[in-house]
């Protein structure tokens, strides 16, 4: 038993002088707690249980690796002792050994509790602690999930930001925040914002964290597709952007799956989930390379041998352009006429800046002409008809002669153009030179010997010249960075002075108003007309007139900004009220005008604490104007009993149910106001149906109301509604109304 109890002091020695030589070995640059700190994959907020079994699992794992290690250190031991080892030496040796394993362990446990950010001490889970370890130590050995629930600035409601999984001891020192006011900040051309933009910062700037530790934050995609992926992207305090590739992206919030982007980050800052055009990375060797892309396996690159003097690294994106785009501009600007389709936006980076000594072979797919085509098809049902009917007028001759039939879709005349950029300095520029040939099923092909950073096919069906196809090349490249939107300002309609203002993409505005409507929210004003906006531009409004508004009902005529995404939705909910109630006195509501101005990014300061401004739109034009009109009170005045009017007519009341039963018979029909051919006013129109939108009745008694009230005393007001009625086409209802009114037929 001595001699076995030795052996194995012997070898845990040994074991544990591997463990120390191996942390100190790799313990520089922070890679040691990057290979041992547990790597669990993300599987939403984990509870304490599942801490336990995770931490006993680890702990399993070492030991099984530790009794491998003494298993095959007790073979060679064996084996040596049976050789006659066992000597005055060995006891000597094995005494000097249990020393070192004192200190060692004595040094691996002082090394835990100074454990840095900068992870040169060992890893604590490296070997196995006493039970007497600290309580910070115990704390740092437990890696947990915390997900931080915040309040965005300026709303009340709660939601997850992100989730973390780190060390229990640095969770306690993090803080998380939603800044989507920076959003502007953190987007750039072609990248699309999917989640809130947070902000992760150490509370004790004292206390160090142990990178790495892995963040999750919540997306949603709407519009991914084939070119486009997922990122992470991380900006510092000095606007220095990093891209992180998700490990995860998907996971489990309690019993349900969500989507999460999770990555492994080594510092804070902000930190947003973007939709970016995919890159393809690929390097061309001295024996060439043909390379198809994953993102559309029918755009290739052919580089032959020795096209460049050492490997090449290329990176690509690839902007699809759909056909509509290139209708509306043709659509807007007649010049453009005669372009009839283009080929993907391709982008190029060449780190190594290496000279072509040979061409590159490029495929495209360009797509042909639709209307030749469909002009081509009617000509081969035209020949097939023709060669039907004189099939038999053709076996008599005993020669004939073969025309050559066009392939469908073959457009001979077409004009294919390649146009450019070297770099941005230079700008488009279109190479004649450059011969573009056409292949197959739509594919163009031709050869590039030197680098450009992106460039475009564009197929003519007549020639044009080369400034009208740098314009188009220009517009083509700016309305691929921006999207078509539109401002939607509606009111409740139980209580007209809450609106709600939403910044929508134009393609769905017709499901935007249909949510509108099914909370409540209806017109007018109707929407504004369309207009072009960026990833990341802002818009800015206010109110004039004898109106504004308050986004807490307190701070009233501030002015108001949304920010622009098209991935996600640009939504206030305001309380307007009017700013002088005795204003508009010859009008029967308030009005007052939303005026919205456009903020592009270059106007936007690099400043993390994003203010709004107060009197900076003096020199530019307003980008549109909304009118809008709030009804006024019915103010009830309190008179003395001696001056209180009173009324002996009761005709006044007659009428007033007259009236009530003639709104009854005409709602019946659908009469529309307009067709009831009073002399009212266009605003008592507007009046009446803002003050009961919903019921025609009301709408027709009330105009009825408004129409009498006009009247002077003396009128005969049965004989000139009985006038209005038969120019309506209603003359049943005018003999009827004058039946009732000379028999006193009120009810």
């Amino acid at each position: 038993m001595k001699k076995e109890d030795g052996e194995h002091r012997l070898l845990m020695n040994s074991v544990t002088e591997k463990k120390d030589c191996n942390g100190d070995d790799k313990s520089h640059g922070g890679s040691s707690v990057t290979k041992k700190s547990p790597e669990l994959a993300f599987q939403g907020a984990l509870t304490s249980s599942r801490e336990g079994i995770l931490s006993g699992t680890l702990k399993d794992t070492y030991d099984r690796t530790s009794m491998n290690l003494f298993e095959q250190e007790k073979k060679a031991v064996v084996k040596e002792s049976s050789k006659g080892v066992e000597s005055e030496e060995h006891r000597l040796t094995e005494q000097m050994e249990d020393s070192k394993m004192e200190t060692n362990h004595e040094s691996c446990r002082n090394d835990l509790i100074t454990f840095t950010s900068s992870a040169q001490t060992c890893d604590p889970t490296a070997v196995n602690p006493p039970m007497n370890d600290s309580e910070e130590v115990q704390k740092y050995r437990c890696w947990m999930n915390k997900g931080f629930l915040v309040e965005e600035s300026g709303k009340n409601e709660h939601e997850v930001a992100c989730f973390i999984k780190a060390p229990a001891t640095a969770l306690e020192n993090l803080k998380c925040k939603i800044v989507n006011d920076t959003s502007s900040l953190v987007v750039d051309d072609s990248e699309e914002l999917v989640s809130n933009v947070i902000s992760i910062e150490c509370s004790d700037y004292e206390k160090t964290i142990p990178f790495p530790i892995n963040i999750a934050i919540p997306f949603t995609s709407c519009f991914r597709g084939n070119y486009r992926e997922i990122m992470v992207k991380m900006i510092d305090m000095n606007f220095q952007p990093n891209y992180l590739t998700p490990i995860a992206l998907e996971g489990y919030q309690g019993n349900h799956k969500e989507t999460f982007a999770e990555v492994k980050i080594y510092q804070l800052g902000i930190f947003s989930v973007l939709s970016c055009l995919k890159k393809e990375t690929f390097t061309v060797s001295n024996v060439g390379l043909s390379q198809k892309l994953s993102v559309d396996s029918r755009i290739s690159f052919c580089y032959h041998p020795e096209t460049f003097s050492s490997p090449a690294p290329m990176q690509l994106k690839i902007q699809p352009i759909e056909s509509s785009l290139v209708s509306t501009l043709k659509a807007r600007h007649d010049m453009y006429h005669s372009v009839v389709s283009t080929s993907a936006l391709v982008y190029v980076q060449h780190p190594s800046a290496q000279p072509f000594n040979s061409s590159v072979t490029i495929t495209l797919p360009c797509p042909p002409n639709s209307e030749k085509k469909r002009q081509g098809n009617e000509t081969e049902r035209t020949r097939a008809i023709s060669a039907t009917v004189k099939r038999a007028a053709a076996a008599y001759h005993p020669r004939s002669v073969s025309a050559s039939v066009r392939r469908t879709g073959e457009n001979l005349s077409d004009t294919l153009k390649l146009l450019g950029h070297r770099n941005n300095e230079d700008g488009w520029k279109v190479f004649d030179d450059v011969i573009i040939q056409n292949a197959r099923n739509g594919l163009v092909s031709f050869e590039l010997n030197e680098h450009l950073e992106r460039f475009v096919v564009i197929r003519l069906s007549l020639l044009l010249e080369n400034t009208y196809l740098l314009l188009f090349a220009q517009a083509l490249e700016e309305a691929l960075c921006s999207t078509m939107a539109n401002v939607i300002l509606y009111r409740k309609r139980e209580n007209p002075y809450k609106i709600v203002v939403v910044l929508s993409a134009s393609k769905e505005l017709t499901c935007e108003l249909q949510n509108l409507h099914e909370e409540g929210y209806f017109g007018p004003p109707e929407p504004t007309q369309q207009f072009p906006l960026r990833e990341g531009e802002q818009i800015h409004f206010k109110f004039r007139g004898n109106i504004f508004a308050s986004e807490n009902g307190k701070d009233f005529g501030r002015v108001y900004r949304m920010i622009f995404h098209s991935q996600r939705k640009a939504r206030l909910e305001l309380q307007i009220k009017e700013v002088d109630e005795f204003g508009n006195h010859s009008s029967p509501h308030y009005k007052g005008t939303a005026v919205f101005y456009k903020i592009t990014r270059e106007m936007i300061t690099k400043k993390w604490e994003q203010p709004l401004p107060c009197s900076e739109y003096q020199r530019q034009s307003p980008l549109c104007k909304l009118a809008l009109t709030l009804p006024k009170h019915e103010k009830l005045i309190h008179r003395p009993q001696s001056t209180k009017r009173t009324s002996s007519d009761s005709s006044e009341a007659q009428w007033d149910n007259l009236l009530y039963w003639l709104a009854e018979e005409l709602a019946e029909d659908n009469t529309s106001l307009l067709a009831l051919c009073l002399p009212v006013r266009r605003s008592i129109l507007q009046f009446v149906r803002l003050k009961c939108p919903d019921n025609l009745t009301h709408q027709i008694y009330e105009l009825l109301c408004c129409w009498k009230k006009t009247l002077p005393r003396s009128a005969d007001k049965q004989q000139l509604l009985s006038r209005y009625l038969q120019k309506s086409g209603r003359s049943d209802l005018s003999e009827e109304l004058r039946f009732k009114w000379q028999n006193k037929v009120f009810t």
